[in-house]
């Protein structure tokens, strides 16, 4: 960056100050809007604002657990395809009821009838031959029982599928698709619908549509009671692929193509109840998050200003312009905030801390070199760039990944931190660099006031790896047993939450309206003594206009839900009548945490190549991947020492150790990789020296990182509610182990990979 003259650093601070104040303001009215719950609010997940939840009833028999299973699968994927511009869809739940029941749950929406009429309801999809096998019209262009005019059916659809006339059904289609193509007579484009049949599909079409071809015939694409599209069959169709044309535009294409997808349901589902359900954990819950991030935003600053003087100052701001922006764009794009979201902001700010810290100890550095002020600004910002990039990118990387595989909780993480990933880089490498140069035109030029490196701490990290290793490997090791012991003596070895596990539902509707926090002080205790669970296990939600609340626990036998309904019959004033029980299924599907497993896998390997790239050693890579499966096994092992319970949050958890523990490491070994160019010989010394003092250089900055993201999540811990501080607690064991894995074992790994395959690359 060119020296600024002394007129323009004043004119970037006033810029920046105005940027700031407009910013902050509009960041200030979104959260006290967030606060008091009006129209300024940022939109929230239901977790922690509530949103509508629709039950569906299968028709018919009652299905298998695998149609039931599939069914819920597809569902999750119709909302997410049909709705997905409304971010509030990415936390979508969507879990079994019953034998015959799902239940879907929408935040951030009030209005449940706008939601059904946009949804629809899920029904069976039929391709209908024009005519049946005696040359019979199923169907013709006429006026439907309310007068409407459109093609209509001659018989009822249990007749057509007798006599054959189906060809086949939404199960047999792979995938709908709206798309474009040219017109090969003029040109033009032209929408269109892209479908791929299952085999049983494009045998059955095969048939269909040369017969129908032959004779000019159609074939009816049959929805709900109704014909979405009629289209002429033009040629014969032996490959399972076709498009249906004369889309009037895209909207068109894309709504028949999610018929079609929706249509492919294994169950025909009718809706059985909709209704606005309050917040699971509770205004509360937000309130305290909001202050706990604010008060650890603050302390943080102050540590900054303390540890880096003039740079801190600078870091501070730029901080403060990080999370005005942040919170902002929140609002502006209508991004839905979540638990795991929160987790995903806390991240990111320990990101853009240490993008800053990397940045200072650079040029404190370079002041010690001898090098004038100016001069180590510039140097420094230089110097820090590729590791800044490279823990960045690798963390985008990770984030790409889970948002396009990961599905609810995984996608809301993914979206938060990706966002609050390229903020930090461009506070850290535009702002902060801004700031920087303009405090020095204003004439702060004093080595002191941006603070001189020390002399690295001499410690012999590489001599005393098997001590560390050996630690991990006795903690990671002490978990298993923990698990083991658990799983022996209570069949499960992690505490599973009713999300992942299921559950029972008690239904209450008491002779007078419940907050969540009265439900929590006053009935929610009776409950835990009557069943004999802690307070934390027990799911609380009410149902807005009415005086119903919904008790979620563990799977209750006979004798306990009659103890349960005496208890709230003696104590509560409540009737036999107005207690209904039902069995839950897990929110957290079977296929969700398969879903979740791939992505991250995927983004694990992803990181690989990308680290493998970039610092041209596969042992830099694998050192770095084993260091992150430490930190989430170290997290694993707390979780089943301490029986917190794993639900949802556990899944956000485990994505934060990921991304915070790669970008440690990574910044460790973009020294190493820089000092590597002065060693002469790559003896067992001189890499034990090589790994030694790039360990102490970075040493600090490792140090300064850990304390500033530990300060954030301590506040949730101290300030948050129980749900927030089971969900703090092993996000801060996260942030130790990637301290420590970073330090103690990440570089030791490659010392010990690089001297045992010393002529291998």
């Amino acid at each position: 960056m060119k020296r600024l003259k002394k007129g323009q650093g004043i004119a970037w601070l006033v810029a920046f100050v105005v940027i700031l104040g407009l910013l902050g303001y509009y960041a200030a009215i979104v959260l006290t809007g967030t606060i008091k719950e009006n129209d300024d609010s940022l939109k929230l997940g239901l977790d922690l604002d509530g949103g509508v939840s629709i039950t569906y009833q299968a028709v018919g028999k009652t299905p298998t657990d695998e149609q039931m299973q599939d069914t819920i699968l597809k569902l999750q994927q119709r909302i997410e395809n049909d709705l997905g511009e409304e971010s509030s869809t990415t936390e979508a739940n969507v879990y079994r009821v019953g034998d015959n029941r799902i239940t879907v749950e929408i935040p951030g929406v009030t209005d449940a009838n706008a939601l059904l009429e946009e949804l629809g309801t899920p029904g069976t999809l039929y391709f209908i031959a024009q005519r049946d096998s005696e040359g019979n019209e199923n169907y013709t262009y006429g006026t439907d029982e309310n007068g409407a005019p459109g093609y209509v059916l001659n018989s009822d659809i249990q007749t057509l599928i007798d006599n054959g006339s189906v060809i086949a059904t939404g199960k047999n289609v792979k995938s709908s698709q709206a798309g474009s193509q040219s017109n090969q007579t003029t040109g033009a484009t032209e929408y269109v619908v892209q479908l791929t049949f299952d085999d049983e599909g494009t045998k059955a079409f095969a048939d269909a549509t040369t017969a129908a071809v032959a004779s000019g015939e159609t074939i009816g694409i049959y929805y709900d009671g109704q014909f979405v599209s009629v289209p002429k069959v033009n040629q014969a169709i032996t490959n399972g692929n076709c498009v249906i044309e004369g889309m009037e535009d895209y909207d068109a294409a894309e709504k028949l193509a999610s018929y079609i997808r929706i249509g492919g349901l294994d169950i025909e589902l009718e809706e059985l109840e909709s209704q606005v359900v309050g917040a699971s954990l509770g205004a509360d819950a937000l309130r305290t998050s909001l202050i706990a991030a604010g008060v650890g935003l603050v302390v943080v600053m102050i540590f900054l200003i303390a540890m880096y003087l003039v740079p801190g100052v600078v870091a501070s701001l730029a901080l403060a312009l990080y999370t005005a922006m942040l919170i902002s764009i929140l609002k502006a794009f209508d991004i839905t905030l979540t638990l795991p979201g929160i987790a995903g902001m806390i991240l990111s700010i320990g990101m853009a801390v240490d993008a800053n810290v990397i940045c200072f100890a650079r040029i404190r550095e370079e002041i010690k070199a001898g090098r004038p002020v100016i001069s180590a600004i510039e140097t420094g910002f230089s110097k820090a760039l590729s590791a800044i990039l490279d823990g960045n990118i690798t963390t985008l990387i990770a984030a790409a990944v889970l948002g396009i595989l990961g599905s609810g909780t995984v996608k809301g993480f993914a979206i938060t931190l990706a966002l609050g990933v390229v903020l930090s880089m461009f506070t850290a490498l535009v702002i902060t660099r801004i700031l920087m140069n303009s405090f020095y035109a204003l004439g702060v030029r004093s080595p002191k006031a941006y603070g001189k490196a020390k002399e690295p701490t001499k410690f012999d990290f590489v001599s005393k790896k098997a001590i560390f290793i050996t630690i991990s490997v006795v903690i990671i090791a002490a978990g298993f047993i923990t698990m083991g012991v658990f799983k022996a003596k209570d069949g499960s070895g992690l505490n599973y939450s009713l999300e992942f596990l299921g559950g029972t539902s008690t239904t209450v509707d008491f002779n007078e309206t419940y907050t969540l926090d009265q439900l929590d002080d006053k009935v929610v205790p009776e409950i835990a003594d009557t069943l004999g669970v802690s307070e934390g296990t027990i799911q609380t939600t009410t149902v807005d206009g009415t005086n119903q609340a919904i008790f979620k626990t563990r799977t209750l036998t006979l004798e306990e839900r009659t103890s349960l309904n005496e208890m709230l019959e003696s104590k509560f004033n409540v009737t036999e009548e107005s207690i209904t029980s039902q069995s839950i299924g897990s929110t957290i599907s079977g296929e969700m945490r398969s879903q979740s497993t791939i992505a991250v896998i995927v983004a694990v390997l992803c990181m690989l190549v990308y680290i493998w790239f970039r610092f041209k050693d596969l042992r830099f890579a694998s050192s770095a991947i084993i260091a992150l499966i430490h930190d989430v096994l170290i997290v694993l092992a707390l979780y089943a020492f301490a029986r917190i319970s794993v639900g949802a949050a556990f899944i956000a958890c485990m994505l934060t150790v990921i991304g915070y523990s790669v970008n440690d490491t990574i910044v460790v070994f973009d020294r190493i990789r820089e000092n590597h160019k002065a060693i002469k010989s790559e003896t067992a010394e001189n890499l034990a020296e090589l790994c030694n003092s790039s360990l102490a250089q970075t040493l600090s900055r490792s140090i300064s990182t850990s304390i500033t993201t530990a300060i954030m999540v301590l506040m949730l811990l101290i300030l948050g509610v129980s749900s927030i501080r089971e969900f703090a607690l092993p996000l801060l064991a996260g942030v130790i182990a990637g301290t420590y894995s970073s330090i103690f074992i990440a570089t030791q790994l490659w010392y010990i990979l690089k001297v045992k395959f010393a002529k291998k690359n």
